[in-house]
């Protein structure tokens, strides 16, 4: 499955952004779908994840009640929308595709085995 990541930009704290990433090659349904995101000189780290119908979330502490990811799969795409964003919210942020997970999602990159090219969050203060 081929990703491609979007909606990415400057915006200022306190702000709203959603970033989205449309799938094409394979069934979209058949995947659970993540978004990760890395920051300059820092390791990349989950951020939020969605079951194949969309029926269960999880979110990484540092974005939860912040951020709210969803899917549609007849579009064949997943969202990601950021809520009272913060200077340490800037990243690149990568979809990706996990086809292995059957209970609940993975918080582990490992686990997913299709990116996207991601796409820049800039947060200014």
């Amino acid at each position: 499955v081929q990703l491609q990541a979007s909606g990415g930009g400057l915006v200022q704290a306190g702000g709203s952004l959603r970033v989205s990433c449309v799938a094409s090659g394979r069934t979209f349904s058949n995947y659970n779908m993540g978004w990760f995101r890395q920051a300059p000189g820092k390791e990349r780290e989950f951020v939020a994840a969605i079951s194949r119908s969309g029926s269960y979330t999880n979110y990484a502490d540092s974005v939860r009640g912040r951020g709210f990811i969803s899917r549609d799969n007849s579009k064949n795409t997943v969202y990601l929308q950021m809520n009272s964003l913060k200077p340490e919210d800037t990243a690149v942020y990568y979809c990706a595709a996990d086809p292995k997970t059957y209970y609940g999602t993975s918080r582990s990159p490992y686990d997913y085995d299709y990116w996207g090219q991601g796409t820049l969050v800039t947060v200014s203060s």
